[in-house]
């Protein structure tokens, strides 16, 4: 069994300068484990929906 993408990620480092370095982190690896994923994402449209309420013109569609 394979760790978390994220877990892996997050367990080498242990401490990040701020808080936008982790959040860099998480997304260039949840863009490297997106590439292995085969199944839809459930709820897609509720989630995209969210996203693009909390963080605006960043989200593209």
């Amino acid at each position: 069994m394979q760790p978390s993408p994220l877990r892996k990620v997050t367990r080498n480092r242990s401490a990040f300068p701020d808080d936008d370095s982790v959040y860099k982190i998480m997304y260039l690896a949840i863009g490297k484990a997106s590439q292995k994923w085969t199944q839809p994402i459930r709820n897609w449209g509720l989630a995209i929906n969210q996203f693009s309420i909390v963080f605006g013109d960043r989200v593209k569609l």
